[in-house]
């Protein structure tokens, strides 16, 4: 063995590299690792198998001798679910690795339980189980997505029970293995296909009973949220009414069997029919009803005086308009007749004021040509031109100055 770095010039033997390689590995010490069993095969008393990863494409060869298989008290086969503790153990001769197994359990259903309720824990706290979330199925798909087993009892289920109720109904059937460590990668794919093409109006996830640890895939987280991303509504229907998987949490609706779920998505031809005809039934009667009321309505209404004698209301209202129309007429007679005699009052009033019945009485109003009323003789000289006025005319005159006694003032012209 030897530190120093390996060169084109100075290149390690294989052996030492492989040395290396196992004191290398022989430090990790011993790990317990969980997996299922893919291979299981004895020989001599040893046993020589592989391990495989529950959910990435992961594959580990072990082996164990006969001193540590006789002192295991469970017996395993092919498939089992198993946790092991192992050891890296590098053959320097043959250039080859395995993992050498010290213990082998395998996973309890008090494991698996624990390990469920953790995830269903921290999925509810996500929201994902939420009711508000859920979403409505169609009344009548015309298409329905169905993930399930292929040539399996369920498949057959869904499809015969769907059309015995609905005929004319379409599936877009997504196969999928629904057992094993493929299952949640398939039946995850299934979801998204479906869920991707337009015309599926909701699918079903459907697989006939089984025992716990064959349901397993339904639990697994990615399958979960696969069904929560898918904007279809979805149906579980997997198992029977006792089996509980994650995915009856988070789909829009749980069915308890497959068969439950064909009735629950596909409606009954024959019921909605009856229901048609029950609804036609009491629309018409009630319509019927509804015409007799409002005829006796009517009746009552015409057979009441003012509608089976209209014409009394008509003489009323002629009465009362021949009535407030003499009231009118001698109200104005009498507001005509006072104004009259106001007239005249005022015609009197004016007449005894006017200066027209002074000049009716013989009096005259006697004016220079162009100045005003004469009131002095002083305001006429002689020769002043001079203009009467009279009750009826005017005259011309010249003053010929002041006069005593009764001599006239004037000539008149």
């Amino acid at each position: 063995m030897t530190d120093a770095p390996a060169t084109r010039e100075a290149p390690w033997p294989v052996a030492l590299l492989s040395n290396k390689l196992k004191e290398y590995l022989d430090r990790l010490g011993t790990v317990w690792v969980e997996g299922e069993l893919t291979q299981w095969g004895v020989s001599g008393g040893n046993v020589y198998g592989k391990l495989k990863d529950l959910e990435a494409d992961a594959t580990i060869s072990i082996t164990m001798w006969s001193s540590v298989r006789a002192r295991l008290s469970e017996q395993f086969k092919q498939g089992d679910h198993v946790v092991a503790l192992v050891k890296p153990n590098w053959w320097v001769k043959g250039g080859s690795l395995s993992m050498q197994v010290y213990d082998l359990k395998h996973v309890g259903l008090g494991d698996l339980l624990e390990r469920l309720e953790r995830l269903r824990v921290q999925l509810a706290a996500e929201g994902l189980f939420d009711a508000a979330r859920k979403k409505r199925l169609p009344f009548l798909p015309g298409v329905v997505g169905l993930v399930t087993g292929r040539d399996s009892d369920a498949e057959q289920d869904v499809l015969r029970n769907a059309r015995l109720r609905w005929p004319s109904v379409e599936f877009r059937i997504a196969y999928a293995a629904v057992q094993g460590d493929r299952t949640a990668v398939e039946v995850v794919s299934a979801i998204r296909r479906l869920d991707a093409d337009p015309e599926v109006e909701v699918i079903i996830v459907a697989r006939g009973g089984g025992d716990f640890q064959n349901l397993l895939g339904f639990s697994d987280e990615r399958v979960v949220r696969a069904a929560a991303a898918a904007s279809t509504p979805i149906v579980s229907a997997i198992g029977h009414e006792a089996d509980r998987p994650l995915l009856d949490e988070v789909a829009d609706l749980r069915a308890s069997t497959p068969t439950d779920a064909a009735k629950r998505v596909v409606p009954d031809v024959a019921e909605e029919l009856m229901r048609v005809e029950q609804a036609r039934a009491r629309l018409g009667m009630r319509l019927a009803s509804m015409l007799t009321r409002e005829i006796d309505r009517i009746g009552h209404l015409r057979a009441r005086p003012a509608l089976a004698d209209p014409g009394w209301m008509i003489d009323r209202r002629a009465e009362d308009l021949t009535r407030w129309v003499a009231r009118g007429t001698e109200l104005m007679e009498r507001s005509i007749e006072r104004q009259s005699s106001r007239v005249g009052e005022l015609r009197g009033h004016l007449r005894a004021l006017s200066p027209q019945a002074t000049l009716d009485r013989g009096y005259a109003i006697v004016q220079r040509d162009h100045d005003g009323v004469l009131t002095h003789p002083g305001q006429a000289p002689a020769g002043t031109p001079l203009r009467i006025t009279l009750a009826k005319g005017r005259l011309g005159a010249v003053s010929t100055g002041r006069a005593t006694g009764d001599e006239a003032v004037g000539t008149a012209e």
